[in-house]
């Protein structure tokens, strides 16, 4: 069994996790990883967007990252076939 702790959550978080533990018919601790991992996911998208546009306003860096990606993308046509 996985290792597990205690959390405090407001009144209202709980209520809204136990209706869609019911709702989904899982347990309230799946719910709350589910939604602690989508979060995550967001929260790394919208820091690499970030970091993105602080590049693109700098066009020597922007440029950099540009001719390096265009350099990755060239090895799809390597002539390599998919993990093998």
């Amino acid at each position: 069994m996985a290792e597990t702790t205690t959390v405090r959550v407001s009144q209202k978080t709980r209520d809204v996790l136990q209706q869609l533990a019911r709702q989904s018919n899982e347990p309230m601790q799946l719910v709350l990883s589910k939604a602690v991992e989508a979060y995550r996911r967001r929260w790394v998208l919208e820091q690499t967007n970030r970091a993105y546009a602080a590049l693109k306003v700098k066009p020597e860096l922007w440029a950099e990252e540009t001719k390096e990606r265009r350099a990755w993308e060239q090895t799809l046509a390597d002539g390599l076939e998919g993990d093998q």
